[in-house]
């Protein structure tokens, strides 16, 4: 008689680290402070200026985040895996690219209105 088997996986667990989160939480803190305190103080005519440079840092930070993400294997809701051979829904990457684009455009246009 063969007793049960049980399968182990032996490789570690793929997780973000900490040295690979901490660079990107502090840009994002960074970038979202700059971008926050010339909207809601009105600092002057470099307020705008500020604010869309933190925007670019946020934005850079968010998508240092999504690739050191991708990279240990998660995926955003929605899309198959990488490497799975799958296709991804058209419907979902609308749906991202419209959020993303909405995002962006009330940002500029928050940040325009400070002039």
């Amino acid at each position: 008689m063969i007793a049960d088997e049980v399968e182990v996986e032996l490789r570690p667990q793929r997780r973000l680290r900490i040295w690979q989160l901490a660079p990107i939480v502090t840009l994002a803190a960074i970038g979202s402070l700059m971008f926050a305190f010339p909207l809601a103080f009105g600092t002057g005519d470099g307020g705008a200026v500020v604010a869309m440079l933190g925007l670019l840092i946020s934005c850079c930070a968010a998508g240092w985040g999504v690739m050191a993400a991708r990279r240990v294997g998660h995926t955003w809701p929605g899309l198959p895996a990488r490497g799975s051979g799958e296709r991804p829904d058209w419907r979902v990457i609308a749906l991202y690219v419209g959020v993303g684009a909405a995002i962006v455009a009330l940002a500029v246009w928050r940040v325009a209105r400070l002039r």
